[in-house]
C-alpha cells in the first residue's frame, strides 16, 4: 500500500521538480549580463555622487553607469560614441535632424522650464522648456560670475581667440529665451566656439520664431559627458515649434565644445595649444581639480575699441551695418564705441549672423 502511495506521487514529484526548474533556468536568462554594445549618450554622461566616506558609487566605466548616477548627459538616447570627431563644422544633424519628444511633451502648450540638478560631481544636466513670449525676457542680462561651473577655468588665448577667453559660462537655455540668469543648473563651462558658433545660431532662431508667431516652442538641450570628465564634450539641442507642427521650428544637432587651435583635457579643463600653433595661455583663477590649465603665461593685449549697437533688451551686439539692427525697437537700440570682450564681461552676447 505504502509503494502504491510513493508511486503515485512520483508524476507529482516529477512536475514540480520541472516547474522549479523552470522557475530557475528563467531567472538567470532574465538577468543578462551587462552588455559589451555602444554606450548611449545616457550612459556616457552618467556620472556618480560619493557616498559618506567618500567612495565612488559608480564605476570609472560609462558602459557601466550606476542607478544612482546624477542626471548629467541623459538624453533621447543618441550615441557619443558613432558621433563624428570634430572635423570644421560647429554642429551636425542628429537623428535626421528630428527632435525626440514624445507625444505627451508635445500635446502641451503652456510655458514652462525645468532644470536637472547637479549630480555628485557637480555637472549640469538636461534642461527643458516649453518657451511662449511670456518667457522671453524683458529686463537686463545681470551678471553671472558668482557660478563657477565643473571644470571651469579662466584662462586667455588673445592670438587665437578673438575676445582672448577661451571658456564661457555658457547658458543651456540662453538667456533670450527664458530669461535665466546666474542659475547654477543651466550653466556649463562651454568654449566661446561652442557658445557663439554652435548654439547661438539656434537660439537666434528660436528667438525670432517666437516673437514673430507669438507660438510656442518645445526647447532642450542636453549637455554630454564622457565618463566623469567635469567639461561637457558637446550638447545636444532639439527643438520643435507646436501651434504648426514643427513648420517654422524644428531641429535636432550635436553642437561640439571645442575651440581650434586649443587641445582640451575633458576630465579637468585644463588646456593648451594644439600642435604647431603659436600662443601663449593666461590663467587664472583655476576651479577644481587644482592643476595648471595653460601651456605658458603671458599677458594679453587690450581690444581695439570700435563701434558696435547694442540691443539691451537680448543683451546682444551687433557690427553698425549687422542686418538684423532694423528688427530692434528703438528704446532698446544703442550705440557705443567699446572693446568687443569689454562688452562680453559686461554681459553682452556677439550676435550670430554678424558676429562682431
Amino acid at each position: 500500500m505504502k509503494l502504491k502511495r510513493r508511486l503515485s506521487l512520483l508524476p507529482l514529484i516529477l512536475a514540480l521538480c520541472a516547474a522549479l526548474s523552470a522557475c530557475s533556468s528563467g531567472a538567470v536568462s532574465g538577468t543578462a549580463p551587462a552588455s559589451s554594445a555602444e554606450t548611449s549618450v545616457r550612459q556616457e554622461a552618467a556620472s556618480s555622487g560619493s557616498d559618506s566616506s567618500g567612495s565612488s558609487k559608480t564605476a570609472a566605466s560609462s558602459e557601466t553607469p550606476s542607478s544612482k548616477s546624477g542626471s548629467a548627459g541623459k538624453s533621447s538616447g543618441i550615441s557619443l560614441k558613432k558621433l563624428p570627431a570634430y572635423s570644421g563644422s560647429p554642429y551636425i544633424a542628429v537623428n535626421k535632424n528630428r527632435p525626440s519628444f514624445s507625444k505627451k511633451e508635445l500635446s502641451r502648450r503652456t510655458s514652462y522650464q525645468k532644470f536637472s540638478p547637479l549630480d555628485g560631481l557637480g555637472r549640469c544636466g538636461k534642461t527643458t522648456a516649453c518657451i511662449g513670449p511670456d518667457l522671453l525676457p524683458r529686463t537686463k542680462r545681470g551678471p553671472i560670475g558668482s557660478v563657477r561651473p565643473s571644470g571651469w577655468h579662466t584662462v586667455k588665448y588673445p592670438r587665437l581667440i578673438r575676445d582672448r577667453y577661451l571658456y564661457n559660462r555658457c547658458h543651456l537655455i540662453a538667456y533670450e529665451l527664458t530669461g535665466q540668469n546666474a542659475n547654477e543648473k543651466n550653466l556649463i563651462t562651454g568654449t566661446r566656439y561652442l557658445n557663439i558658433e554652435g548654439m547661438l545660431p539656434f537660439e537666434n532662431k528660436v528667438t525670432d520664431y517666437i516673437r514673430t508667431t507669438g507660438n510656442h516652442v518645445l526647447y532642450r538641450v542636453t549637455p554630454i559627458f564622457k565618463d566623469r570628465c567635469l567639461v561637457a564634450s558637446g550638447v545636444e539641442m532639439e527643438a520643435r515649434s507646436l501651434e504648426d507642427k514643427g513648420k517654422g521650428i524644428s531641429f535636432h544637432v550635436y553642437c561640439y565644445n571645442v575651440q581650434p587651435g586649443i587641445t582640451i583635457d575633458y576630465r579637468d579643463g585644463s588646456s593648451r595649444v594644439s600642435g604647431s600653433v603659436s600662443d601663449t595661455g593666461t590663467s587664472s583663477q583655476a576651479a577644481a581639480p587644482k592643476k595648471h590649465s595653460a601651456a605658458a603665461k603671458s599677458s594679453g593685449s587690450s581690444d581695439t575699441r570700435q563701434t558696435y549697437v547694442l540691443n539691451t533688451n537680448s543683451r546682444k551686439f551687433h557690427r553698425p551695418d549687422c542686418s538684423s539692427i532694423r528688427r530692434i525697437k528703438p528704446a532698446n537700440k544703442k550705440k557705443v564705441t567699446a572693446g568687443r570682450s569689454d562688452l562680453i564681461r559686461e554681459g553682452y552676447e556677439p550676435c550670430g549672423i554678424c558676429t562682431p
